[in-house]
């Protein structure tokens, strides 16, 4: 692990169980989830993580795969000391025994009052702590989009390759957004950011190193900084395709290509993010849009074009399953007379529904989606016969995946 060179405190979410202090509420909190969890008959399984192999050749005698698998669970983390020539607090000595055939001597020296550097009694707020997951990727915590300067400040914290993938949470459930990190986590997807209306779950993914978008309080900014009219028919649709419209110029401004998508869907593999050859890309049933940073972009998508979109409740018809971001942005841009290229949905996607259960996932296939008039059961259970269900019972990734950086 590389860290800074100072010493001090940082936060860390894989724990060890030897020379660890636990504290009193977090403990009792652990061995209520323990109990209840063993009462059902769960194991501690966590794919991808050593302590699954410790858990299946010492089954209970080892309490370690449990802990780890409930700070994995709960998205905890541990606070860790790093001090000079790798001193510790505490040194386990790997004496000849249970754990070792042989003595293998200490891990560590033990750290004595002259190895403290002058500023170490000084215990800073764990908010401004360094934090790290299970595979030492660094997660920053509370960003949080509340108006247009915040989004030019955040997204090129986002961006990857000078591309962002803006993720709507507008119908889309706890679980399923659960789900959906699980893949991008899969496929080392990380230049998303989330936007929807302002719930405790949604600042919850902001505390857990996800970045996100206010909706309500994004389009409060819009509105009293450009006098912005949104027509009362269709509000609601209008309110959630304008904020999605404006994170797109902010992203065009800054030099990004955007990749627009409803977060009923879950991703097969990343290869369509490659950078593709047009301009822009639209979906009819599946709400996926793409800009790319070109002039042509640059030229349609201004201040004008967006008062279209607030000012065309009237225009459009009552919201349905075709009715979406995508459609909408193909509608006007070809109305501008711009030419944009149609995903091919029936080689590209695969819908599910409330029929064809027992559907094994197609070949060939980048992305399965729904509408959000799906019901949960149905979700789950399409996803499930694929192997595209990545959670357990506590929402939480049934695997760890760690990607050479």
């Amino acid at each position: 692990m590389l860290l800074e060179k100072t010493s001090g405190l940082f936060l860390y979410q894989l724990v060890g169980t030897w020379g660890q202090l636990l504290f009193p509420k977090p403990w009792k909190e652990f061995r209520l989830w323990y109990d209840d969890h063993r009462a059902k008959g769960i194991k501690p399984f966590l794919d991808g993580m050593i302590s699954t192999g410790w858990y299946n050749k010492m089954g209970e005698r080892i309490w370690t795969p449990w802990f780890i698998k409930f700070i994995h669970s709960r998205g905890y983390f541990n606070i860790y000391t790093k001090f000079p020539d790798e001193k510790s607090l505490s040194v386990s000595h790997r004496d000849a025994g249970v754990n070792y055939g042989k003595t293998a001597g200490p891990d560590s020296q033990l750290l004595d009052e002259n190895s403290l550097d002058s500023d170490f009694p000084e215990m800073k707020s764990l908010s401004t702590m360094k934090k790290y997951d299970f595979c030492f990727r660094e997660v920053v915590s509370g960003r949080i989009v509340w108006s247009l300067n915040d989004l030019g400040s955040i997204l090129p914290s986002v961006q990857k390759k000078e591309a962002v993938l803006l993720v709507s949470l507008f119908g889309v459930s706890e679980t399923v957004t659960r789900n959906l990190l699980c893949h991008f986590e899969r496929l080392n997807i990380w230049n998303y950011i989330f936007i929807g209306p302002a719930t405790d779950f949604l600042f919850h993914l902001a505390q857990g190193g996800h970045p996100v978008i206010d909706a309500d309080g994004f389009l409060e900014d819009i509105k009293s900084f450009k006098s912005l009219r949104i027509q009362e028919s269709n509000a609601r649709l209008i309110k959630e395709i304008l904020l999605k419209a404006y994170v797109v110029k902010k992203g065009l401004e800054l030099g990004y290509n955007t990749w627009v998508v409803d977060g009923n869907m879950v991703f097969i593999d990343n290869e369509f993010f490659l950078d593709p050859m047009d301009n822009f890309y639209a979906g009819e049933s599946l709400d996926l849009f793409y800009v790319k940073n070109s002039p042509s972009a640059h030229k349609i998508w201004t201040h004008d074009f967006l008062r279209d979109v607030a000012a065309m409740g009237d225009k459009i018809a009552l919201p349905s399953d075709t009715v979406n971001f995508a459609s909408v942005m193909a509608k006007l841009v070809g109305q501008k007379g711009i030419r944009f290229k149609r995903f091919d949905e029936k080689s590209f996607g695969m819908k599910i529904g409330n029929q064809n259960l027992n559907q094994a996932l197609e070949t060939n296939k980048k992305v399965v989606y729904w509408f959000r008039e799906l019901d949960m059961n149905s979700i789950q259970k399409h996803l499930q016969e694929m192997n595209l269900w990545v959670i357990d019972n506590d929402s939480s990734c049934k695997a760890v995946v760690c990607h050479n950086s």
